[in-house]
């Protein structure tokens, strides 16, 4: 799933046209005009998931149940290839991530060839991972400073009660504790 090249997906390109009949058929003629010019095919991506990405075409053919063609740029949607075809034209700079939905889609071979990975996906995995490790270290720091508030009341309890050797074993896993902190 790493770097997917120019050839491998003119080729897929050609081999899907061929395979498949799009719900929309501007869809198939704009996927004609990526696969001619070597530039643009460059910064096409083939990707299972369109999260958070900047600039996203979701294309479906006729052989499922799904919206035919949607352009998204920027949290802007239209579902006007027209429209996609001119911001492509205009922007031949910016990467486009299309996902592709046809029967079959999870085992082809071809398409899993030419798919990347949502490079969102790898920030998300690091985002999550670091807020899992801020939660526990929060989560932590709670239990430490509930059982020194604990700690505290059953020392004044030992204190009230005179009771020597629980006051004295309390206050050992007191000083443990604060030590720990340290």
């Amino acid at each position: 799933m790493g770097d997917v090249s120019i050839s491998d997906k003119k080729d897929f390109i050609q081999w899907f046209l061929n395979r498949y009949e799009l719900r929309k058929r501007e869809s198939a003629w704009l996927l004609s005009y990526l696969s001619s010019d070597d530039e643009l095919l460059k910064r096409v991506h083939f990707v299972e998931n369109l999260r958070n990405l900047p600039k996203t075409i979701v294309i479906s053919t006729r052989c499922i149940r799904m919206t035919s063609f949607k352009f998204t740029k920027n949290n802007r949607v239209s579902t006007d290839v027209e429209t996609a075809f001119y911001d492509i034209r205009s922007c031949p700079h910016e990467d486009i991530y299309i996902g592709l939905y046809f029967k079959d889609r999870s085992t082809c071979p071809e398409y899993a060839a030419v798919l990347e990975v949502n490079p969102m996906e790898r920030q998300d995995l690091v985002q999550d991972t670091l807020l899992g490790l801020l939660a526990e270290i929060v989560l932590d720091q709670a239990i430490r400073d509930f059982r020194e508030r604990e700690l505290y009341r059953q020392i004044d309890q030992a204190l009230a009660e005179g009771d020597e050797a629980k006051f004295l074993q309390l206050t050992e896993e007191w000083r443990n504790l604060v030590e720990q902190k340290r």
